[in-house]
């Protein structure tokens, strides 16, 4: 699911890719293009998220193919479609800015706060699953592997709402900032969805300890 960027570029472009950069008048009439800096929330955010995105693809991807259940495959469906749109449109917008789509700065440096998560195993952000958490998903089935998704996408939307909250907080950019508010709506929504699919199940949210 890693978009090339000319695909990206040109999802992004249909949905609306211009009204994300902020167009003014030079003092010769000629129209001028401001872009976000490679430093800026609007860039950070960006690469951040799509990061943050394509692991729920992925786990998702993995639960979908672990479980026959109807109800835990279409909210894999819902997220894998949701998230990967999202994560085209970001790093379409970081194509069109002219900016790379990786950077070397620490992950969510662009909130302007201090973060004391420690990237391990593959986890880079808060509520993003191990490598040891993915590769034990991968390993169950049935009504098991559907549990520990939904334990695993409880918390990896936890981290996505902070997230994107805390790009809303700081946002510079009207379109990016209805976005990162509309991942707040949606993946809280979710987070009660995913809670009420686990007491089903007999279950709770929290990841066990492996």
């Amino acid at each position: 699911m890693w978009w090339p960027a000319a695909l990206a570029a040109a999802l992004a472009l249909a949905l609306g890719v211009p009204a994300l950069v902020a167009s003014g008048t030079s003092a010769s009439g000629t129209a001028s293009v401001a872009v976000p800096a490679n430093d800026s929330p609007e860039a950070g955010f960006a690469r951040d998220m799509a990061t943050h995105h394509q692991q729920a693809v992925d786990l998702s991807f993995i639960v979908r193919d672990r479980t026959g259940d109807d109800a835990t495959r279409t909210l894999a469906f819902d997220v894998i479609n949701t998230q990967a749109n999202q994560r085209g449109m970001m790093m379409g917008w970081l194509d069109q800015w002219g900016l790379p789509q990786h950077s070397t700065d620490k992950p969510m440096a662009w909130m302007r706060m201090d973060h004391d998560y420690q990237a391990h195993d593959g986890s880079l952000m808060p509520g993003m699953a191990t490598n040891a958490q993915l590769a034990k998903l991968r390993s169950l089935s049935g009504r098991d592997a559907e549990v520990y998704y939904l334990q695993l996408m409880i918390e990896h939307h936890k981290g996505g709402v902070e997230m994107a909250q805390g790009y809303v907080d700081v946002a510079r950019n009207d379109s990016e900032k209805r976005l990162a508010q509309s991942m707040v709506t949606a993946q809280s929504s979710e987070i009660q969805l995913m809670t009420d699919m686990l007491k089903d199940r007999g279950a709770a949210p929290g990841v066990p300890a492996s």
